[in-house]
């Protein structure tokens, strides 16, 4: 898919981002009884198809790939994987060739679900891997056997690890901290791999803090966090914490209590909630509201990262 469309800053530009993305208010009477105001910060609007966290986590990685003349990305996901769909599309708007490791080699034999149909048809070449592989993809060996699948090598591509966290997306999401500073005093955000909620934390001002509510099970993101936060500014940053009561059961589950709330948000509010990821973060606020976890008067904003439109049914 290479080809001679400008690259960098400039090509970047040119997908006009809507930076700082909206904030609206939105009236619900959960948290209004308790003195609460609620507010959206409405990053899925940022752009039609590299929406929310992805483009700020993608962007300092596809500067990074055009200023050092790699033109591959070479990336990971699940078969439902917003990150690996955010790649393919950045890949056909920029002229950049992209390859995603699937997880989950059974899936080779199956015909492509629409997160998964949407990558091929955006120039993505998939590669489906056994699960006991992709879990040990960030060691280098195993890392070039199946950069050697599809005929690359670590060199010739730039590596963006799953879900786009890495240090230099840590510090592209620190933008969403900056445009909240004096905006909101407690944050929610859903995490996935952590990148968002490292970036986001770093970036707010003194007084504000951060709640990551984990999509998965497990109890590692917190050092994952760490890790990410100390690689991009050098130390832990900011005032954030993580509740993990949230997860729905794990990655693209949902309790029946979790469907029940989304359900509900979208009646009340005529905003469908993209279930994987915003939902259980949304979920996670209101029932701290409920459960009297804000002082009155606080603020608090809840950052809309993606929208639902191919989230697997029911989850």
């Amino acid at each position: 898919m290479t080809s001679d469309l400008p690259r960098g800053p400039a090509a970047l530009a040119a997908l006009d981002p809507r930076l700082p993305s909206p904030l609206e208010e939105l009236r619900d009477e959960r948290f209004a009884r308790r003195g609460l105001r609620l507010l959206l910060k409405r990053d899925d609007l940022i752009h039609p198809e590299l929406p929310g966290n992805k483009w700020r986590k993608l962007e300092p990685n596809l500067v990074a790939a055009a200023e050092s003349g790699r033109h591959t990305l070479f990336t990971f996901g699940g078969a439902y994987s917003n990150h690996l769909r955010a790649t393919a599309a950045a890949g056909r708007l920029l002229g950049l060739d992209t390859v995603g490791v699937v997880r989950g080699d059974e899936l080779a034999d199956r015909p492509l679900n629409p997160s998964l149909a949407r990558c091929a048809a955006d120039g993505m070449r998939l590669l489906f891997v056994d699960r006991a592989t992709y879990r040990q993809k960030a060691e280098p060996e195993v890392l070039a056997r199946v950069t050697a699948r599809a005929g690359l090598t670590a060199d010739d591509c730039l590596v963006v690890p799953e879900g786009g966290s890495n240090a230099a997306a840590a510090r592209g999401c620190a933008g969403l901290g900056h445009e909240l500073r004096g905006v909101a005093d407690v944050v929610g955000v859903a995490c996935g791999t952590g990148g968002t909620l490292a970036g986001l934390a770093a970036g707010l001002a003194g007084g504000q803090r951060a709640i990551g509510f984990p999509v998965l099970k497990g109890g590692f993101l917190e050092a994952e966090v760490e890790r990410l936060q100390t690689e991009a500014f050098g130390a832990r940053r900011g005032d954030w914490h993580l509740d993990d009561r949230f997860h729905g059961g794990g990655y693209a589950r949902a309790t029946p209590e979790l469907t029940a709330f989304a359900d509900d948000f979208t009646t009340r509010h005529g905003l469908p909630l993209e279930r994987l990821y915003v939902a259980k973060a949304l979920h996670g606020l209101t029932t701290l509201a409920e459960e009297g976890a804000f002082a009155r008067g606080t603020t608090v904003a809840a950052v809309i990262t993606g929208a639902p439109d191919l989230s697997p049914s029911g989850v």
